[in-house]
């Protein structure tokens, strides 16, 4: 079965609310029960992620649901939890944030990266428009097109993630870990409390500090794990 098979035979039971996002042969679809009025997201991939068959095991706050992944013919059909809520970056065109405010989404995204971590998982595009808030203030983890498993391989031999997050190991200089998703988290740190990249300014005080240190280019600098570095927080 193909995926544009698979997507037909489930629009028997569920209705089409919204495309989210179509590029790169890749799609990301709102969806409705027919019956229970009930959302989810459905991803389809021209490649299987592997990390999403092993989120299917994973019960965590910070993180989506992932109901079931499906490798087909041509790719992967990813069911997954529809978060009602809006995204750090959205939350960001009313205004930056203060620093209690950040501390708090950035703990609950180290929350979720040492979960993913502990199962040997590296999200490899930890961004504004990728952490997900919802009306209660959960904050959760989103889209893992671009994550990988933990290898043994000297370096990266796919450059993936978004210029600006990505850390310098993941441009195919060497092997990308969890300390590559500390380097972003302390980009999304700098983002939230000024609005700009460390590169252009640093956030001050305390906040600064551990900014430098999560993206110094060097990992052996950084914090080690995301534990380590929500402690500091």
């Amino acid at each position: 079965m193909t995926r544009e098979e698979y997507i037909k035979n489930l629009l028997s039971i569920y209705s089409l609310v919204t495309v989210l996002s179509e590029k790169n042969d890749c799609r990301v679809l709102r969806l409705r029960n027919k019956q229970t009025g009930q959302d989810l997201v459905l991803r389809s991939f021209p490649k299987a992620v592997d990390a999403y068959e092993v989120l299917c095991s994973i019960r965590c706050e910070n993180l989506p649901e992932i109901y079931d992944a499906i490798v087909l013919e041509d790719g992967q059909i990813v069911l997954e939890e529809y978060i009602d809520g809006i995204t750090v970056a959205e939350v960001m065109q009313a205004g930056k944030y203060r620093y209690w405010g950040a501390r708090k989404v950035l703990t609950d995204v180290c929350n979720a990266l040492s979960v993913l971590h502990s199962r040997g998982i590296i999200h490899r595009d930890v961004k504004p428009e990728n952490v997900m808030v919802d009306g209660n203030g959960r904050v959760v983890l989103i889209d893992f097109n671009a994550s990988r498993k933990e290898s043994t391989a000297c370096k990266d031999t796919k450059i993936m993630g978004t210029v600006g997050y990505a850390a310098p190991e993941q441009l195919g200089l060497s092997q990308s870990d969890a300390r590559t998703d500390i380097y972003a988290a302390g980009v999304l740190l700098n983002v939230m409390l000024t609005g700009k990249h460390p590169t252009e300014t640093f956030a001050r005080g305390r906040a600064g500090w551990i900014i430098r240190k999560c993206t110094a280019l060097n990992p052996a600098n950084r914090y080690q794990s995301a534990k380590e570095l929500a402690a500091k927080l």
